[in-house]
């Protein structure tokens, strides 16, 4: 089993930045594959960035060049970096990792952007 925990949400102004960690505990070592979603009130969630075991990073096309996820595999936790924000970047923030035992998800962490 794996535990996920989301932190680092909050409001940001327009134009501003935040930084996101998920950390994990129990079965670490039996994770792959993780991933950062979003979702908006009444809206779909959508991938924001994912990295896999080995480093290999993706990010989706709405998102490049304003994010960046990293992994601390000594601390078992992935931040997602997030620069020029916008209104359109509130949301709720999942996190989400692959492993031997299935896919498992965190609660979330709030992002609001507003001045």
């Amino acid at each position: 089993q794996v535990n996920l925990v989301e932190s680092g949400g909050g409001l940001v102004q327009p134009g501003g930045s935040l930084t996101l960690s998920c950390t994990a505990s129990g079965s670490t070592f039996s994770i792959s594959d993780v991933a950062w979603y979003r979702q908006a009130p009444g809206k779909q969630r959508n991938l924001v960035a994912s990295i896999t075991g080995r480093g290999i990073i993706n990010y989706a096309d709405s998102m490049k060049g304003r994010v960046t996820i990293s992994r601390d595999n000594a601390k078992n936790t992935v931040h997602l970096q997030m620069n020029s924000m916008t209104p359109e970047d509130t949301a709720r923030y999942f996190c989400n990792a692959d492993t031997w035992y299935g896919s498992y998800w965190g609660q979330g962490t709030q992002v609001t952007v507003s001045s």
